[in-house]
């Protein structure tokens, strides 16, 4: 099986700060990392690998050349290949500009490579977004079936189609499509496996190829700005919450009487 893990490096959402007077991130200084959902993905592909030796596993990313370091920590754990698209022409992409990148993006390396990619697999959404539709979008680029919300998958005994275990608000459901086929996938019940030295190493040696809007065939109308209906109006800190006022009288009913005088002196009772 051939799968394409589609990362996006963000800025570690744990440790960033706003600016209070232009209410825009502080990025000096927070970390980049691989999106987490993302690691899960590719986790996901990894173990199908550890079951099926002749599994074939490409890394896709779109952005700055900084995001080769995400994608060597991606061939570190797993990944087989990667490759990172980046130009000019696909700065400030919104989610419908980024699908048809990325679409495009998967004819080439299959050109590259001389193979058909049998499932695309992308994390469920990026922490730095959380729009959780790129990978949707993908799918219908592509034209191609697509199950979100993947809490597992495995390919079927002769490997033309994959089971998925998604995730429903209470429970799961276990759905079947045939290959070639998308999944997005949310945080299962383990958590992506740590790299060793040796393949540390050696994807700290990795060459990885780095592809052109020309490369991939863009058309830039459908790229970067000019191909991105969205617009941000505004960006904003919400305003801190004032900590609230804890009633404890000697009695419960002194307790009582005092909330219900508060509650009818600001006229809500």
């Amino acid at each position: 099986m051939n799968i394409l893990v589609c990362i996006k490096q963000v800025p570690d959402t744990t440790i960033i700060k706003i600016d209070p007077e232009t209410n825009t991130l502080m990025r000096e200084g927070v970390p980049a990392i691989v999106s987490p959902f993302d690691a899960y993905a590719l986790e996901a592909a990894a173990r199908i690998k550890d079951k099926d030796k002749d599994t074939k596993i490409v890394v896709l990313s779109m952005g700055p050349e900084q995001a080769l370091a995400a994608l060597k920590e991606c061939l570190s754990v797993g990944g087989d290949k990667a490759y990172l698209v980046s130009d000019r022409a696909c700065g400030g992409s919104d989610t419908l500009a980024t699908g048809y990148i990325l679409s495009k993006a998967k004819e080439k390396i299959e050109e590259l490579e001389g193979i058909k990619f049998d499932m695309l697999m992308f994390g469920k959404q990026a922490i730095d977004g959380d729009t959780a539709q790129v990978g949707p979008q993908v799918a219908e680029d592509l034209d191609i079936p697509q199950v979100t919300y993947a809490w597992e998958v495995w390919p079927t005994e002769d490997g033309k189609s994959v089971r998925v275990k998604k995730e429903l608000e209470e429970g799961f459901e276990i759905l079947e499509m045939a290959c070639p086929c998308a999944v997005t996938v949310t945080k299962p019940d383990y958590e992506p496996r740590f790299p060793t030295i040796k393949s540390k190493m050696a994807a700290n040696k990795a060459k990885i190829p780095v592809l052109s809007a020309a490369d991939c065939g863009l058309d830039v109308e459908r790229s970067g700005l000019k191909g991105s209906p969205t617009k941000v109006k505004k960006s904003f800190t919400p305003p801190r919450k004032e900590g609230g006022l804890k009633i404890k009288e000697e009695t419960p009913e002194e307790s009582a009487k005092k909330l219900y005088d508060l509650l009818k002196d600001k006229g809500i009772i």
